[in-house]
């Protein structure tokens, strides 16, 4: 019995394909794979979170972007496209392109069943090869529930997690302050 193997592209071929498409896709190990579109829910608790840190990034030096640009990890490679993503100073981009980031410093993911998994595992493990990121952050979007990986200055990454919702998330990196109330605002659980 003979065993068919997936062919595999090249980083390359991806971005190719990646930028004519109308749909997104993201890049791992030779392989593409399509993102379902978000939900009502999904869609306001990125939109809150992006205005909300808009607003508190206005004068400083760092930039917040919604998930059209693309996040690369260098060394796997691995592109991925992250809910809300964080840059502070200039971005660095791997071409003329302009459309792959290379130094996030505060990735936000939005939880949906069909993306939790890996977003808790693959996806944060390929993230903290970005010598960049400070902050990792799950939010959930069936229940008030933040969860936050911070990275500690030897390397290291500690979890907290946030359910009142009265509570506050606190993104030490760029200076930024959450309220689940803000994060959650016109959210109908």
């Amino acid at each position: 019995m003979s065993i068919k193997h997936k062919a595999l592209i090249t980083p390359e071929e991806y971005l190719a394909l990646e930028r004519k498409s109308e749909t997104k896709s993201e890049y791992y190990a030779g392989e593409m794979f399509a993102l379902a579109g978000a939900s009502l829910r999904h869609n306001l608790i990125a939109g809150n979170v992006l205005a909300a840190l808009h607003i508190q990034l206005k004068g400083s030096d760092c930039q917040v972007y919604p998930s059209d640009l693309r996040v690369k990890v260098p060394q796997i490679p691995y592109y991925s496209y992250a809910d809300v993503t964080v840059v502070c100073g200039q971005a660095q981009l791997e071409d003329e392109h302009a459309d792959n980031l290379l130094n996030p410093i505060v990735i936000v993911e939005i939880l949906s069943r069909s993306t939790e998994r890996r977003d808790r595992t693959s996806k944060f493990e390929s993230y903290r090869r970005i010598e960049t990121l400070r902050e990792y952050v799950l939010i959930a979007q069936d229940a008030s529930k933040v969860e936050q990986y911070s990275k500690q200055p030897e390397g290291t990454w500690i979890f907290s997690e946030t359910t009142d919702p009265g509570g506050t998330l606190k993104l030490n990196s760029i200076q930024c302050e959450l309220s689940l109330s803000d994060i959650y605002a016109k959210v109908d659980f």
